[in-house]
């Protein structure tokens, strides 16, 4: 191993500056040394399929014709699920040599036999983490897949999965972490970013897993959405040792491509977020690697970054040998909307003008599909750049203009209008009705503002982590999205005064850091944040303070607040506090310390949002006329939308003689050589096949609890399966945590 890194390094340095003889026999080095042995085939080896996140399988064992005698042929429960339905499973396994890996809502690594379900061993990581060990509640957060790698001569096989900031190197054969691989067997996301770790929110996790090229580990990150969060730079690392290769500043830094676009020399010091959170996509070819980004963190107020926020909400191509630039795309400038790019990229190849094109395909949350050459990053379609409103709240520094791609056609309604409000009945649109017109701005792309702005599509979509699947054959397309509104209110930040607060203390600090979620009232959303009235009853005052210190489900940790925060904090949501006026000061210097340029930052931050609301009426529908969610093909040769199909239904309002309506959904589609599209993510807790020709239903199966999640299509001994992790939890579903895999009736 020690001659590896020692030959491996200096190839790599010669690689970068000297001739092409050279650079040859740093592709003859690296084959020798790091390329890993054939793998026989399953189907299934990688995250969304294969490392071009194609979502597609070759398989057609089940087809059109027989897909109607598909049976559950196992079921596997981890047994971890929440009983009070937080907890979530959205993972989508592989198949390696017969075995399926993935996770379970308490984040154990799981190796089971693809063909019977049968537990081979487990990985739990509260055994090897001391710190989360007494704090169960800290590990229901999400996972959505994992890595397998090994050496060409097949003597080390290993998977590599999140378990929030940490990345563990697990051997296969036995299901222990391997020692040698960085710190005792894991690496910490949080740390070895180019920053003081003391400068900025150490909130740092993964949801999605990396990709391998070569002996590299490459790897993303989710950090926090305020405005002191960490840098969302990308990684790789040594799959043998955990040591850090190369790094991808997404906020340049002095010297590097992208730095001069920012009017603030040191925005790099202090801002974070431009992090990848969906997963990435590989050209093994071109050693190129598609890192979709999310946005400058403190989403909805960019007085602070001026500028266009360069790699922010951008589709970024990197040589995935060295982390160097090659090309990039920004999706939307100056993010006001929290439109990060949410899901890994589709590598296809199309057809137009007579030619056959490479192309990479984003989707996007507002229902778009950016089509771009893979080596160049030229659009293969004109893409406009169309002026949008400019009157932002005071101190605001708007971008003019935000692409829009005049092809493909986008997959999801752009527009929310009086007319399109629920007409399910009338007292329920009249409501509704009310509740549409105190919304004052309808367009995308509108400036947050006081008077309130329409998301839509909402803030989850439109396309999200679930991703798009994409058949070489056809060339088509096929994407799910959901078709909800949100609204989006912005409120003044709470100031401070000089010798006393205008309100309780714990009051503040829950203005200033939780109402954006829970609300000013603390009632939640009704779905993906949870109501705090009463929590009291719900956790005790020592598992509240491990939920502020470790987070829980999607909420990040707060361990960042000072402990005079988090006491006062406490005793706001358990009643504890005074009801009149305090004159008590905060202690406001967190427990991280954050230094001079953070704290400048975050006290130009003047406005916040009022919540995340969805747009619901009193019996939990979208307030918007049908459908409510949808599965959508593309011709990515022209650009055209072929058809567009509801996803999902409530069946009480079928019984009703209501069309089918869709539900809202999460977790992407696959699809087959045999003519099928496969999905679960719908509310109504389903999974389905459709005719990938007309959108036609064609199966389904109930499940156990929703599958919000992308399923796994594989072989095992020439018979084909398919397998969804059905974890639920989310937008009020009950939680679960079983496996369930189909095949064809014997």
């Amino acid at each position: 191993m020690d001659a590896l890194k020692l030959y491996l390094f200096p190839c790599r340095q010669i690689g970068r500056s000297l001739t092409l003889l050279f650079s040859i026999q740093l592709i003859s080095c690296t084959d020798i040394s790091t390329e890993s042995k054939v793998i026989e085939p399953s189907g299934w080896e990688n995250y969304a399929g294969n490392k071009a996140g194609m979502r597609y399988s070759d398989q057609e064992e089940i087809n059109l014709s027989n897909v109607h005698n598909l049976k559950v042929a196992w079921r596997y429960s981890s047994e971890d699920k929440d009983a009070d339905n937080r907890s979530q499973n959205q993972c989508n396994p592989i198949v390696v040599d017969g075995i399926l890996y993935g996770s379970s809502p308490k984040l154990k690594l799981l190796a089971l036999d693809a063909s019977t379900g049968e537990s081979k061993w487990i990985f739990d990581p509260s055994n090897e983490d001391t710190e989360f060990a007494n704090d169960p509640m800290s590990f229901y957060k999400v996972n959505r897949g994992v890595v397998y790698w090994e050496d060409k001569e097949g003597k080390n096989k290993r998977v590599f999965y999140n378990v929030g900031a940490k990345v563990y190197g697990i051997d296969v054969g036995t299901g222990k972490p391997i020692r040698e691989f960085g710190k005792n067997g894991y690496i910490d996301l949080s740390i070895d970013l180019d920053r003081d770790p003391n400068g900025y929110n150490p909130f740092v996790a993964n949801t999605s897993p990396g990709i391998i090229f070569q002996n590299l580990l490459i790897l993303g990150s989710r950090v926090a959405e305020s405005a002191d969060a960490a840098p969302g730079h990308i990684r790789a690392f040594d799959v043998m040792t955990g040591e850090r290769r190369w790094i991808f500043h997404t906020i340049p830094h002095p010297g590097e491509k992208g730095y001069e676009s920012w009017p603030d020399k040191d925005a790099y010091k202090k801002l974070g977020g431009a992090n990848s959170w969906a997963g990435m996509s590989l050209d093994e070819k071109r050693g190129i690697v598609y890192v979709p980004l999310g946005s400058i963190s403190g989403d909805f107020y960019g007085g602070y970054r001026k500028g266009s926020n360069l790699y922010a909400n951008s589709l970024v191509a990197l040589d995935a040998l060295t982390g160097n630039y090659k090309w990039h795309y920004q999706t939307v400038h100056h993010d006001l909307w929290d439109r990060d790019l949410a899901a890994n990229p589709n590598l296809v190849t199309l057809q137009k003008d007579g030619k056959e094109i490479e192309a990479v395909a984003q989707i996007t949350k507002h229902g778009f599909v950016f089509l771009f050459d893979r080596e160049t990053g030229e659009p293969i379609f004109p893409i406009e750049e169309r002026s949008v409103p400019q009157d932002g709240l005071p101190g605001e520094h708007l971008w003019p203009t935000q692409p829009i791609p005049t092809l493909p056609e986008p997959f999801a309604r752009q527009k929310f209008e009086e007319s399109d409000v629920t007409n399910l009945d009338s007292v329920t649109h009249k409501k509704m009705l009310e509740k549409y017109r105190k919304i004052k701005y309808k367009e995308m792309f509108h400036p947050p503002s006081k008077d309130g702005n329409w998301i839509f599509p909402g803030f989850d979509g439109g396309g999200e982590w679930g991703g798009a699947a994409f058949d070489p054959d056809s060339k088509i397309l096929y994407v799910n999205s959901s078709e909800l509104p949100w609204a989006m209110v912005m409120v003044d930040v709470p100031k401070e005064e000089s010798e006393s607060v205008s309100k309780p203390v714990g009051r503040y600090v829950y203005d200033k850091y939780c109402l954006a979620c829970h609300g000013v009232e603390l009632e939640g959303n009704g779905s993906s944040y949870p109501s705090l009235v009463d929590i009291g009853n719900k956790y005790s005052s020592k598992e509240l303070t491990g939920i502020m210190e470790n987070g829980i489900n999607m909420m990040p940790s707060f361990s960042h607040l000072s402990d005079n925060e988090k006491k006062a904090l406490l005793n706001f949501l358990l009643n504890m506090e005074t009801k009149t006026i305090g004159t008590q000061k905060i202690n406001k210097e967190p427990a991280t310390s954050h230094n001079k340029e953070i704290k400048n930052c975050l006290e130009q931050i003047p406005y916040q949002m009022a919540g995340y609301n969805r747009f619901l009426d009193d019996n939990g529908y979208p307030g918007i006329t049908p459908p409510w969610g949808t599965l959508n093909a593309v011709d990515l040769s022209t650009g055209k939308l072929l058809w567009k199909v509801p996803l999902g239904e409530y069946a009480e309002l079928t019984a009703k003689g209501v069309p089918i309506t869709g539900t809202e959904n999460y977790g992407g589609p696959v699809v087959t050589k045999g003519g099928l599209v496969f999905i679960a993510a719908t509310k109504d807790s389903k999974i389905r096949a459709f005719d990938k020709n007309t959108g036609k239903v064609v199966w389904e199966a109930q499940l156990p609890a929703p599958g919000y999640a992308t399923p796994a299509v594989y072989t095992v001994a020439g018979k084909q399966y398919i397998v969804i992790a059905c974890g639920g939890g989310k937008i009020g579903s009950i939680s679960g945590d079983e496996y369930v895999a189909f095949a064809l009736e014997e």
